[in-house]
């Protein structure tokens, strides 16, 4: 099934926030920002501001009739600093103009004053000053102090993990239109229109009602449209409700990238103690999270990376670790794995410095520790439907690793300034939101006399294919084609109080939803085509490509004729359901529960070629044995696991986020940050449906895709190492992504 929304952007049709047809006298905003990571404001002057041809007004915190704080989690973040700064880029002011050069020349006339204060940007060092967001949190399974002196190794280290770019190709923005009755109406790129809607009514000071948040579709998110999108858009309501005149905001590629936050930067220690057959007896971790400036989703995203402190291994002995620190960089946010994919890398990290002391490759210890059905998990879930050995395995057995290494072994003994690296990554994602309210969605579905449908979920499509997922769904449940179905955007109005499109959960909560609000029209109308034939209670009705079947014969009541029926006998053909996963729950105060629906699990066989004289690298494969469930979308699937593995990759190699001594993003531009491109791919990217693996606990058996294969490209990250550590087997590899060209030179030719 070909999905609609792939169409519409190969022909160019595709319609964003900013292709939206703006209403007559519609102003355009620009944001003035601090330009200090963090001090005082003493004096603002927008007198030459106001001087500039076009501008109609500029917006302060003193402008706010309600609350000026956006804060999800935590109250900790005001719309616009009204006495301090905490960060380069922090939204001061907002500026008005009949159009978008006005508004820049507007915000370039803005005198300001500021008393520097000291500013901290690392993690570590906030630590020991005591700049906690939260109190730190732990994560325990049995007592590693009490085994350590069993360990015939014990292991120690340090393992640095940088920030990433979210890049999506929209940037953020929003179109805010002043309604009848003294409302408002947001177009918002957001992954989570709700909290669009409850964030602007606290700053509006007015009910939720009066405000509706519609999303067409977003150019991207990969999570920095979750939490982050919301200011630009409450900014927007706010100067439309001020100046009674449509506002739009749209960032520049380069303010977009200074002022939101990416990635969470971690810097972790790890402690890990193994007997001699390589099984990991305890395993004890610190994670020092560099949240920025203020809390957006760090704490929930700590919790994750608590929750795959593990990764895909059981280890019966752990005492996790985390530290939420404020720093003065923007506030990081969620971002692909949401926290997973940093403490995956530091359990990884201390296998393979482990597997190098030990002598062994670091597949042997992988393989030695996966889970296995019932194993327990530091959080208290025990595995159930466990797939870690199996997709070891199939990897293993369909990509032939054992000759994959010989072949390796052989290039390397035979080449002196190019060397190969092979790595194994095992995967395990936990699927749910680990705050458990946010688990549900609702959907409304309605059939016309047509014959076409409508459907609108809380599902917000950003490129993922959830929009084809739906209306796969839709289409099995009537057994209608496709192309009878319409996907709506999200409205806040047609369906409340909706969780982000986030964690994975989109097709899942939104699948099961619309397979609910389905069924009962297709209940209704079964009754219809009961009274329609006379068909007694014994006979079976079904309705199979847009036919309906009584007793496994086809009749001549086709889909639109009992459309029709049912409405002139005045049936209802829409319906609204709402959907809530089932069996889930985490205790903080215990820090233990049922945390996740199901997990995903799999492994990648990656392979990666150095050059010594240059530091150069490439990937030249990645091999996947993944498992998808029962796949409902196999194209859409296929996509994002791709899609996934290259992210990944980036984090690990290419991707680097830099920040001078002031607090300044160096890296805001495409001509500074790079990303992978067409160049950069493995040569070679193969991803296998794990077969035979329905999830109970999926609609049509399905399992979510959209952030496990991330966790691949950790594997890049280890096959290249292991090529560096062919030039210099001796040589201590310091555990610090990404590992950039630069790294790989200096590490290849410096002498310590």
């Amino acid at each position: 099934m070909r999905s609609y929304d792939s169409v519409q952007h190969v022909r160019g049709e595709s319609k964003f926030v900013d292709d939206i047809a703006a209403p007559e006298g519609t102003l355009f905003g620009y944001v003035f920002y601090s330009p200090i990571a963090h001090g005082k404001i003493k004096s603002i002057d927008f007198n030459e501001t106001l001087k500039v041809s076009g501008i109609h007004a500029v917006i302060t915190a003193k402008d706010i009739p309600g609350e000026n704080q956006i804060g999800g989690i935590i109250l900790d973040e005001e719309l616009f600093a009204s006495n301090e700064v905490h960060y380069v880029g922090q939204p001061i002011a907002l500026v008005i103009a009949s159009d978008r050069v006005a508004s820049h020349k507007g915000v370039k006339k803005i005198k300001a004053e500021f008393e520097k204060l000291k500013p901290v940007f690392d993690p570590r060092e906030a630590f020991e000053k005591g700049n906690l967001i939260v109190p730190p949190r732990i994560f325990s399974l049995g007592d590693v102090d009490s085994v350590w002196q069993q360990c015939d190794y014990l292991i120690e280290g340090k393992v640095e993990s940088g920030s990433q770019e979210h890049l999506y190709l929209e940037t953020q923005g929003a179109l805010a239109v002043p309604i009848e009755g003294g409302g408002v109406k947001i177009i918002s790129s957001t992954q989570g229109p709700t909290a669009v809607q409850k964030i602007a009514a606290r700053v509006l000071n007015m009910p939720m009602n009066k405000i509706e948040v519609d999303v067409p579709r977003l150019g991207g998110g990969f999570g920095g449209k979750e939490d982050q999108a919301t200011a630009w858009a409450v900014m927007a309501a706010l100067a439309a409700l001020k100046l009674n005149q449509p506002v739009k905001i749209i960032l520049p590629r380069q303010e977009d990238m200074r002022m939101t936050g990416k990635r969470h930067p971690y810097s972790s220690d790890y402690k890990i103690g193994l007997n001699k057959d390589g099984k990991i007896l305890a395993y004890q971790s610190w994670y020092y999270q560099n949240a920025g400036a203020s809390a957006d989703l760090s704490t929930a995203i700590l919790e994750r990376t608590l929750f795959h402190s593990t990764n895909s291994y059981f280890i019966p002995n752990v005492k996790a670790t985390a530290y939420c620190c404020r720093t003065n960089l923007p506030p990081f946010t969620a971002f692909r794995g949401f926290g997973g994919p940093q403490a995956m890398f530091v359990i990884e990290s201390a296998i393979h410095k482990a597997a190098h002391v030990m002598g062994v490759d670091p597949s042997f210890i992988q393989k030695k520790n996966l889970l296995k059905e019932g194993d327990e998990f530091p959080y208290g879930q025990k595995t159930e439907n466990c797939r870690a050995v199996k997709c070891f395995e199939e990897n293993e057995k369909r990509f032939d690793f054992q000759s994959q290494s010989v072949r390796v072994k052989k290039f390397n003994d035979e080449s002196k300034l190019y060397k190969k690296g092979i790595a194994l990554m095992p995967v395990c994602f936990g699927i749910s939101f680990t705050t458990t309210f946010l688990n549900q969605a609702s959907a409304l579905v309605h059939v016309y006399t047509d014959g076409s449908v409508n459907i609108s979920t809380a599902a917000v499509e950003m490129g993922q294919g959830v929009n084809a997922k739906l209306m796969s769904v839709a289409s099995r449940i009537f057994s209608i084609n496709p192309d009878r179905i319409r996907i709506d955007t999200t409205n806040t109005s047609r369906v409340a109080n909706t969780s982000p499109t986030a964690a994975s959960k989109g097709a899942d909560l939104n699948g099961y939803a619309t397979i609910d609000a389905c069924n009962l029209i297709l209940e209704r109308l079964k009754k219809v085509a009961r009274e329609l034939l006379s068909a007694d209670e014994s006979s079976t009705i079904e309705i199979k490509d847009e036919f309906v079947h009584m007793n496994n014969t086809k009749t001549d009541v086709d889909w639109v004729k009992l459309i029709n029926h049912a409405y002139v006998n005045r049936i209802s053909l829409s319906a609204q359901a709402h959907h809530s996963t089932p069996n889930i729950y985490f205790d903080r105060t215990k820090m233990k529960g049922d945390a996740f629906a199901y997990h995903v699990y799999g492994t990648a066989l990656v392979e990666a070629t150095v050059d010594y004289l240059r530091g150069t690298y490439v990937i030249d494969s990645v091999k996947v044995v993944h498992d998808f469930g029962t796949s409902i979308h196999p194209v859409t699937d296929r996509g994002q696991a791709e899609g996934g593995i290259v992210q990944g990759l980036g984090w690990m190699t290419l991707e680097e986020i830099i920040y001078n001594d002031e607090g300044k993003l160096l890296t805001d531009a495409l001509s500074t940050y790079k990303v992978p491109d067409i160049h950069f791919a493995p040569k070679e990217l193969e991803v296998h449906f794990l077969e035979d693996v329905p999830n109970p606990y999926g609609p049509f058996q399905s399992k979510a895709i959209g952030e496990p294969p991330f966790m691949y490209g950790i594997g890049g990250y280890f096959a290249i190492i292991n090529a560096m550590k062919e030039f210099k087997p001796d040589k201590e590899i310091i555990y610090n992504a990404p590992i950039t060209n630069e790294k790989v030179l200096m590490w290849l030719h410096s002498n310590d």
